[in-house]
């Protein structure tokens, strides 16, 4: 491992446009649930659809109550080593863009500009009515909830939904199609914790192979693109991304 490594930071240090695509595996490390794996929330409830979640009020209280369970990790968690490993690299001005289907918004935390991250799959954090499109903060969602509201509204009437994709939601246009310009042009893509199986944020990778980019799978499990990639690391991703940063910083 420790070969790749040395690579990984040679490449790095030598790139004009580094990407980073992240997945659930660098915010489990932060005690963020894997929802689809074994005891995540998929484990204790049945995903609420997007055309439910419009139709139903009865599954709009079902949402929030997932939503609220998934709050007992998403309240105490920061970001860990991975998170702080690649804020290290933006500081550094190696890391110009970071692509994410996280929605726990750590990577922002651990310092990040959020212009410097695309959210794939939105954020958590936020909350928007999905009439007049406004904007609250989680915070305001759950005083709502806290006051007896199980399913927030707006006062346009729309109802309030956390500023994610939801199981049959369209994805977002602008952030899908800016990924996917970005990472075409990069000429190193690092993929941290994803196992590279949802589309269409799964084809990022792809892309920037394709151009020519030198790619890097850093990852517990199997993905799609082991066999294609230039170096495949099976490691927990704060302990590699921490020990690539270390060879990255100028002595």
């Amino acid at each position: 491992m420790d070969e790749k490594i040395t690579l990984v930071a040679k490449k790095i240090k030598a790139s004009k446009q580094l990407i980073v695509f992240t997945g659930a595996g660098i915010s489990t490390e932060s005690g963020i649930p894997d929802y689809r794996s074994q005891g995540g929330i998929w484990d204790k409830f049945s995903p609420v659809y997007f055309d439910e979640f419009m139709s139903s009020k009865e599954s709009r209280i079902k949402y929030w109550e997932q939503r609220l369970d998934m709050e007992k990790s998403l309240s105490v968690s920061k970001p860990n080593a991975g998170h702080k490993s690649l804020a290290k690299l933006h500081e550094l001005g190696f890391l110009k863009t970071l692509i994410t289907q996280n929605i726990d918004g750590l990577h922002e935390e651990s310092g990040i500009p959020k212009e410097n991250i695309i959210e794939l799959h939105g954020n958590t954090r936020r909350v928007r009515c999905m009439s007049c499109k406004k904007l609250i903060s989680w915070e305001e969602a759950q005083a709502m909830i806290d006051a007896g509201d199980r399913a927030p509204e707006c006062s346009c009437s729309g109802f309030f939904k956390p500023d994610t994709i939801s199981f049959g939601q369209a994805m977002p246009v602008e952030e899908t199609q800016r990924a996917a310009m970005l990472s075409s042009k990069s000429d190193v893509f690092i993929v941290v914790g994803s196992t590279l199986l949802v589309q269409p944020a799964a084809l990022m990778p792809e892309y920037a192979k394709n151009a020519g980019a030198f790619l890097v799978i850093i990852n517990l499990s199997d993905t799609p693109y082991d066999k294609v990639c230039d170096v495949l690391i099976r490691g927990k991703a704060g302990n590699v991304l921490k020990k690539i940063v270390e060879q990255v910083i100028p002595e």
